[in-house]
């Protein structure tokens, strides 16, 4: 049985090396079962010093700083190039580029079965399965997907992806401790999915993949494997 390929798109303050070293235990756990690839964004995002909150983890809605290359799929501050899940805006900068990014990346290696998405990434997914299941991007052919620790985007240029809900399979995973998107902001994209799967686990913001989580994963992706 050949596993299934799965685009990975990690959160703010990332990158796709980083992401792929994060996710190591969730490799191990699928490693028979499925095949992840990883992409990086291609908006630089600025190092914050100690003394800025963004940059701290501290506040709901940042991501912690300290990757190498940090980056990220938009900006919801579009004059400080900066990005908080919890903050309004207008408009937004760099997820044209983005989507552009995760185009190439499924014309130079796909076709993927699947696509999974961490924190902004995870609402990045949201948006690309929108754009899909639209006809608007005629290279994707994702069948399902994986959210952790997603959420609705608070910008209003983006409330075009959610004014329908979506039919693809999806599977929503977050932490009930999770202090950097708060499990009811994960469970407020919910009702954007079509009879989502649900995952929650007791910790915080990261991927849990622990023996105990494996069941719930493979149950979920057995339906796409032939």
């Amino acid at each position: 049985m050949a596993p299934l390929r799965i685009l990975c798109v990690h959160g703010y303050r990332q990158n796709g090396n980083s992401f792929r070293e994060k996710t190591g235990a969730l490799r191990k756990l699928l490693k028979k079962h499925v095949e992840l690839v990883y992409l990086s964004a291609p908006l630089s995002v600025r190092q914050a010093s100690n003394t800025e909150a963004p940059g701290s983890g501290n506040v709901a809605g940042s991501e912690p700083a300290g990757e190498d290359d940090p980056r990220g799929w938009w900006f919801s501050d579009t004059e400080a190039r900066s990005f908080s899940a919890q903050q309004w805006c207008e408009k937004s900068l760099g997820l044209d580029e983005s989507v552009t990014v995760v185009r190439e990346a499924v014309k130079a290696a796909g076709p993927f079965d699947g696509i999974l998405g961490f924190s902004q990434g995870a609402a990045f997914v949201a948006m690309l399965c929108s754009l899909q299941e639209k006809q608007l991007e005629p290279d994707f052919s994702f069948r399902f997907a994986v959210l952790v620790a997603g959420f609705r985007s608070a910008c209003k240029e983006h409330e075009v992806f959610y004014d329908a809900p979506l039919q693809i399979p999806s599977l929503h995973v977050f932490g009930l401790e999770d202090r950097v998107i708060p499990d009811h902001m994960s469970r407020e994209l919910l009702p954007s999915f079509l009879e989502p799967a649900v995952l929650t686990h007791p910790g915080g913001h990261f991927i849990p993949a622990q023996a105990a989580h494996r069941q719930t994963y493979q149950d979920f992706l057995k339906r796409f494997q032939s």
